[in-house]
C-alpha cells in the first residue's frame, strides 16, 4: 500500500500535523508513519529567477539592457534552502508515494509555495488540498476527512503567480532603470512607490498648511456648559477676533432660555469582528505594535498555541458551518477576566446575525476568532496576550447587547444668539461594559465641538436660567495628521493596496530601504523617500492604477479573468515607465554623505542604515565598497540590560547603550570570559558563537560584485 506525502509551510506546522497524523519516525526533512510522510518547505524554496538566469549581458546593470522581459518566467531553486529542497523532491519522486496533500498556508502565498516546489520536481501524480482556518486537533482530523482537489484552486495559484510575475516585471525593471539613471540604490515597486507616494504627499500637506486663529463663546449655568453656534450655519468657530468680541459683549449680564429640548434614545451595535488589517490597526493604536509584529504575533498564537484562527483573512464575519461551534469557542474563553461575559452569553443564547453570519462576505477564510482550544494563558508572553485579548473581547463583544443611551440636546437663546449644550445617560453598557469606562468615548470624532458632552440637571422646555458668566476660548487649526502604521492600513486597505497578507511587509520595505521612517507612532518620508517620488513617472504613484490591478488579481482568484491578459499589461507598463525614466531630467542628491573617503575610488562614502547596524557605502555603486560602522550584538547591557551597539572596527571597537553605558570590546569580553564560572563555559561559548553570528554579513549582491570587479581585473 502507498503513502500519502504531506506538505506543510513551516516544520513546526509539520510536526503538528505529523503528531495528529501518528507520524513518529522523524527522519533528516520529515517524518515518516504508517499511511502519511509528512515534509515541509521552509517557506519558499523555490522562486522567480533573477535577470542575470536569463543572459551574461543582465550581469551589469545598465539601461542599455532594459527593458528586461523574459518570454517565459524561469523557476530556481533558492540556495539557502536547497537541501530542504532535495529532502522535498526525493519524496516525490520515490515510487512509494501516491499522493500528495498540499498543506502549505491557506491562503494565497502558501498556495503559490506549494505549487512552485510541485512544478519545479515535476510532480504528476494526484494533488489534494487541505483547507482549514485554525491549527488544533480537531480543525486538522476533519480537514484531512474533507480534503479538496487541488484544481479547486488552480485560480488562486494563477492569482498569485501573476502577482509574482507582476511585482517582478514592474519592481525589477524600474527599480534597475532609477538606479543606474542615478547612480544611487534607489528601488520601487507595483505596490510600495504608491504607498510611499502617500506618505510623502501627507507631509508635504503638512509644510504647506498655515494655521489660522478661531475663536469660540462659551456660557456658563448652574452645573453646566453651553457653546455658541451660528444661527444660519450651525458654526462653533468664529473667524474674526472682532466679531467673536462683539458678540460676547453684547452678552454680558443677559440670561438664557430653553427654547428647545430634545431626549433621543440612541443604540450602538458591537463593532464587526476582526480580520488582519483591524486587528493591526488596533494593536498599534493601543499598543504601539508595527503592522509586521502584529502578524507575526498573529501567527504565533494561530500555530504555535493554537487560539485564534488564520490571521491572513479580510473578513469580518464567520460563515454559517462555524455557527454550531460557537458553544464551544465561548467555553474556550470562559476563564479569568472573560469568564462571567462567556459565561452570561452561553447562558442568555447565542444571538447571531448578518452583522456576524454572513457566508457571501466570507472568501478564503472568516474572520479572526477564538479556536475550541482552551487557552493556558501563563504560555502567552505579554505581547500575545494583548493580542489574544483584543481578539477575545471583539469577540464576545459581537454576541453582547447594544451599548444603549440617552442623548439630551438643549438649545438655549441668549439675546438673539443661540447656544448648545449636550448630555448623555447610559441605559445600558452592553458591549462596551467589557472594555471598561476608560472605553468609554461616547463623543462622535467628527462632531466639530469644543464643549464635549456632561451630566446635565433636570431641564424643560420654556425654563429661564441664569448666566453664571461668559468667556471668549480661541485655537489654531491644526494641519492634516502625519501618518501612523494604523492610519496607512487604513489608507492601504481603501485604496486597495496589496493585501492583508503583504501590508505590513510593503510597509516594512519602505524603513528598510530608508525610504520613510518611525518616529514614536508617526511615520515620516526620509529624503531618500522624498526625491524618490520626485523622480518615478506619475504613473507608478497612482494607488487608483495599483487598485485596478488588485481588482483584477481578485478576478483572477475567482476565475472571472485570465492570467494571460493581465501580465501583458504589466510587460507594456513596465516598458513605458523604464523609458519615462531614461528619458526624464531629474537630478538625485545624497543627504546622508559623509566627508570619509572611499579606500577605493576615493568617492565620499554613505552612511546608511543596513538591517543590523550602521554601515558606510560608496555611493558609486559600481565600486560597491562598505564597512561596518555599528551593529546590535547579543550582549546585555549591565545597567539596563538592553542589547549592546558594538561602535566602531579593530582596537576602537565599544560596547555602547543608550542609557550612557560604554566600554572597550575586548575588555567587556575578557570580563565575560572572567565571569564563566558564574555563566558556564557552555553557555559562554553559545554566548560568543552568537556575537560572531550577529556581526553584519556583506551581502549577496556585494559578493556577486566583488567577484565580478576581480574577474574584470583578470
Amino acid at each position: 500500500m502507498g503513502k500519502i506525502l504531506v506538505l506543510a509551510e513551516k516544520p513546526s506546522v509539520g510536526r503538528e500535523l505529523a503528531r495528529v497524523l501518528g507520524c513518529t519516525n522523524t527522519k533528516d526533512g520529515h517524518i515518516v508513519g504508517q499511511r502519511y510522510i509528512v515534509t515541509w518547505s521552509l517557506g519558499h524554496l523555490v522562486t522567480l529567477a533573477d535577470p542575470e538566469h536569463y543572459g551574461d549581458q543582465y550581469k551589469k546593470w545598465s539601461l542599455e539592457t532594459l527593458p528586461m522581459m523574459p518570454k517565459k518566467m524561469d523557476l530556481v531553486v533558492i540556495k539557502e534552502t536547497g537541501k530542504q529542497f532535495n529532502v522535498v523532491k526525493s519524496l516525490m519522486k520515490n515510487p512509494e508515494i501516491t499522493e500528495l496533500v498540499i498543506a502549505t498556508d491557506a491562503g494565497r502565498e502558501g498556495e503559490l509555495v506549494a505549487r512552485w516546489i510541485i512544478q519545479k520536481v515535476g510532480f504528476h501524480k494526484p494533488i489534494k488540498r487541505l483547507w482549514i482556518s485554525s491549527q488544533t486537533d480537531k480543525s486538522i482530523r476533519e480537514g484531512f476527512d474533507h480534503l479538496k482537489p487541488a484544481a479547486e484552486y488552480d485560480n488562486l495559484y494563477q492569482s498569485a503567480q501573476s502577482r509574482a510575475e507582476a511585482d517582478w516585471l514592474v519592481g525589477l525593471n524600474v527599480t534597475r532603470a532609477l538606479t543606474c539613471k542615478y547612480n544611487a540604490q534607489l528601488s520601487a515597486g507595483r505596490v510600495q512607490t504608491p504607498t510611499l507616494a502617500m506618505i510623502v504627499k501627507r507631509e508635504e500637506e503638512i509644510k504647506r498648511f498655515t494655521p489660522k486663529d478661531y475663536f469660540g463663546i462659551h456660557a456658563d449655568f448652574n452645573g453646566f456648559q453651553a457653546e455658541w453656534s451660528d444661527r444660519k450655519s450651525g458654526q462653533t468657530r468664529i473667524g474674526d477676533d472682532e466679531r467673536a468680541k462683539a458678540l460676547l459683549s453684547g452678552l454680558s449680564g443677559k440670561d438664557g432660555l430653553i427654547t428647545d429640548l430634545k431626549k433621543d434614545a440612541k443604540h450602538v451595535a458591537p463593532p464587526l469582528l476582526y480580520d488582519l488589517t483591524e486587528l493591526q490597526r488596533d494593536a498599534n493604536i493601543h499598543y504601539g505594535f508595527s503592522a509586521k509584529q502584529t502578524l507575526n504575533l498573529m501567527q504565533r498564537l494561530y500555530e504555535e498555541h493554537k487560539v485564534l484562527t488564520y490571521p491572513r483573512t479580510d473578513s469580518r464575519y464567520i460563515s454559517s458551518d462555524i455557527v454550531p461551534t460557537l458553544k464551544d469557542r465561548l467555553r474556550a474563553v470562559s476563564s479569568g477576566e472573560f469568564g462571567a461575559a462567556a459565561s452570561a452569553i452561553i447562558k442568555l443564547g447565542i444571538k447571531t446575525s448578518k452583522r456576524i453570519v454572513d457566508d457571501s462576505k466570507v472568501t478564503d477564510h472568516h474572520a479572526i476568532i477564538p479556536t475550541e482550544e482552551y487557552v493556558r494563558l501563563m504560555d502567552l508572553s505579554s505581547e500575545e496576550r494583548k493580542i489574544y485579548d483584543l481578539v477575545v473581547k471583539r469577540f464576545l463583544a459581537v454576541f453582547s447587547p447594544d451599548f444603549e443611551y440617552e442623548q439630551t440636546t438643549v438649545k438655549i437663546e441668549i439675546g438673539s444668539e443661540v447656544f448648545t449644550a449636550k448630555g448623555k445617560r447610559i441605559k445600558q453598557a452592553g458591549w462596551k461594559s467589557l472594555y471598561g469606562t476608560g472605553s468609554m468615548d461616547w463623543e462622535d470624532a467628527s462632531e466639530d465641538s469644543e464643549v464635549k458632552s456632561q451630566r446635565l440637571p433636570e431641564l424643560k422646555q420654556g425654563q429661564s436660567l441664569r448666566m453664571l458668566g461668559v468667556k471668549l476660548t480661541s485655537g489654531k487649526t491644526k494641519p492634516p495628521a502625519r501618518y501612523t502604521e494604523a492610519t496607512l492600513l487604513s489608507a492601504m486597505e481603501h485604496h486597495n493596496l496589496g493585501t492583508p497578507a503583504t501590508r505590513a511587509d510593503i510597509i516594512e520595505k519602505m524603513f528598510t530601504a530608508n525610504s520613510a521612517e518611525r518616529r514614536g507612532k508617526e511615520i515620516f518620508p526620509m529624503s531618500k523617500g522624498v526625491q524618490l517620488i520626485g523622480l518615478v513617472p506619475e504613473e507608478l504613484k497612482s494607488p487608483e492604477l495599483t487598485e485596478k490591478w488588485e481588482k483584477r488579481l481578485t478576478a483572477i482568484s475567482k476565475g472571472q479573468e485570465k492570467s494571460a491578459p493581465f501580465i501583458t499589461e504589466m510587460k507594456d507598463f513596465a516598458s513605458h515607465i523604464v523609458a519615462r525614466v531614461v528619458a526624464s531630467e531629474g537630478n538625485y542628491r545624497h543627504d546622508n554623505m559623509t566627508r570619509t573617503r572611499c579606500p577605493l575610488c576615493d568617492k565620499f562614502l554613505l552612511e546608511v542604515n543596513g538591517k543590523k547596524g550602521k554601515m558606510l557605502v560608496c555611493q558609486d555603486r559600481e565600486c560597491g565598497y562598505k564597512q561596518s560602522l555599528s551593529y546590535v550584538s547579543n550582549a546585555r547591557c549591565p545597567q539596563c540590560h538592553k542589547k549592546l551597539n558594538v561602535i566602531g572596527e579593530g582596537e576602537k571597537k565599544i560596547y555602547s547603550c543608550p542609557c550612557g553605558f560604554r566600554e572597550k570590546f575586548d575588555r567587556f569580553n575578557k570580563q565575560l570570559s572572567e565571569n564563566s564560572n558564574k555563566m558556564g563555559k557552555r553557555e559562554l561559548q553559545e554566548f560568543m558563537k552568537k556575537q560572531e553570528k550577529s556581526q553584519p554579513q556583506e551581502s549577496a549582491f556585494a559578493l556577486a560584485w566583488a567577484k565580478l570587479q576581480e574577474e574584470k581585473k583578470n
